[in-house]
């Protein structure tokens, strides 16, 4: 059984640009712990995108991925080209990728002319049916942590403590209909569930449920953004993604 009092892991770096720059002057030929932290946020969106939008194969992917850091991040100098009047870092760290893959679809071109191989059904380069945009896919992976890690918060903090059924009328009518497609608990149901006296009550609760995730949800935006304003312009794009990707 999970400990639900024990605070859930952050995925998200905190003062983020800072840590940039801290992984960027890091001792190349040490274990790089900045770097670390700064990356773990980010892989998972880098791997789907390469899956799911450039049609690799997990395993070709986790290669993929694994020779980008190799070779961009941390060979290439990318971190010290990273600047926070550039815009976002993800976009940053996206574009690069791209980059990265262009130049290997060339390399193993080349080699494969070169050694009279043909091309194989499934090989790396194959484009995948979907229409949706390079970023598309890579931002909506990077929204779906954002939600998750917000999420794992709201439940942690509502199952340690008296108000435990903050989660499970929010689960119940906003989470479950809005990812699983079901349709949102009767509040009469839930009265009985949670012995609550009323449909006011019900709906009370609901309301407090939804100020407490966006508190969650603007906590775990502080972590990677830069100020305020940046906060605000990506609580608009996560809207926008997550409904996008809906």
């Amino acid at each position: 059984m999970n400990d639900n009092s024990t605070p859930p892991q952050r995925i998200f770096p905190s003062t983020h640009w800072s840590l940039v720059d801290e992984a960027a002057h890091e001792d190349v030929a040490g274990s790089r712990p900045a770097l670390g932290e700064l990356l773990r946020g980010y892989l998972p969106a880098l791997r789907a995108h390469l899956v799911r939008r450039k049609g690799l194969r997990p395993e070709h992917a986790e290669d993929l991925v694994q020779g980008f850091i190799l070779s961009k991040v941390l060979e290439g100098g990318l971190l010290d080209s990273a600047r926070q009047s550039a815009g976002r870092f993800r976009t940053l760290l996206l574009t690069a990728l791209d980059r990265y893959l262009i130049s290997q679809h060339r390399f193993d071109f080349a080699a494969k002319r070169s050694s009279g191989a043909t091309q194989q059904c499934g090989d790396a380069h194959s484009e995948p049916s979907s229409e949706a945009s390079d970023a598309d896919v890579f931002d909506l992976e990077w929204a779906r942590q954002v939600l998750a890690q917000a999420l794992q918060r709201m439940r942690a903090e509502s199952c340690a403590g008296p108000q435990a059924h903050l989660w499970g009328i929010f689960e119940a009518r906003v989470l479950r209909p809005a990812l699983d497609g079901v349709e949102p608990i009767p509040y009469e149901q839930l009265i009985e569930m949670y012995h609550l006296r009323s449909p006011s009550q019900a709906n009370n609760a609901l309301a407090t449920a939804k100020r407490a995730f966006q508190r969650h949800l603007r906590a775990v935006v502080r972590e990677y953004a830069a100020d305020e304003p940046e906060v605000e312009a990506e609580m608009m794009d996560l809207q926008r993604i997550l409904l996008g990707g809906a």
